[in-house]
């Protein structure tokens, strides 16, 4: 029932909150990556990768909105930024740390890379969704920034599926990358523990969505302009 409460809740304050945080961030969300659908897209590549681009950085800075405002209620004083978080799910995909690694991906690899990547938090962002309704007291912004998040994770999936999809036709790597070994057992009760793996799952999240955004901008200043960047 408190569940069922918490998610009624959330449903009234996106539909209060959402126009504004729309306006406030307008262009962004305001349209599909494919008006048309993504069979029958019509956009150019250099729009396509200017949207993905923008739909990157929004989703990047949501994240760290998010994490930050869980870090400031739940996290003072609990240690949790002492504890070993260098391990993602997703640290397996071997991902470049920095610019200067990423110029020496071929763009074919970096492209499929961001791929794998966006797949790969599938399961995690729905995780993300369901947990933030059972936290104690949770700020009505985090659940509409995580259900957010993942709406507009899947268009930028989408959008990088129809971009690779133009440089490679039919080699999408459909592959399915669940890496995410699932939520904390069902039967911890700890309330600092659950609220440690929440934290950590957000501070991954973070980290990759700022890989993401930093790939993208490389891949469309490497392909789109040719330039050296």
């Amino acid at each position: 029932m408190a569940i069922k409460r918490q998610s009624l809740k959330g449903v009234l304050m996106m539909m209060t909150l959402g126009s504004n945080m729309f306006l406030t961030r307008n262009s962004v969300t305001s349209s599909p990556i494919c008006p048309n659908g993504a069979v029958n897209c019509q956009i150019s590549t250099s729009d396509l990768f200017d949207r993905a681009v923008k739909l990157s950085h929004y989703i990047h800075s949501l994240s760290s909105e998010m994490f930050n405002e869980f870090d400031e209620q739940y996290a003072q004083g609990r240690g949790f930024i002492m504890k070993s978080i260098d391990t993602c799910h997703t640290s397996s995909l071997n991902t470049p740390e920095d610019k200067e690694q990423a110029q020496q991906i071929h763009h074919d690899d970096l492209l499929n890379l961001v791929l794998r990547v966006l797949r790969s938090w599938n399961d995690p962002l729905g995780h993300i969704v369901t947990e933030v309704q059972g936290i104690r007291e949770a700020p009505d912004t985090i659940l509409w920034k995580a259900v957010e998040i993942e709406e507009q994770t899947k268009r930028l999936l989408e959008g990088m599926e129809k971009i690779v999809g133009r440089f490679h036709p039919g080699d999408l790597g459909n592959e399915v990358y669940s890496l995410w070994s699932g939520p904390p057992e069902k039967q911890i009760t700890d309330e600092n523990s659950r609220l440690y793996a929440f934290y950590h799952l957000l501070h991954c999240l973070r980290r990759d969505s700022h890989k993401i955004d930093n790939y993208l901008k490389l891949l469309k200043c490497t392909l789109m302009h040719g330039s050296n960047c």
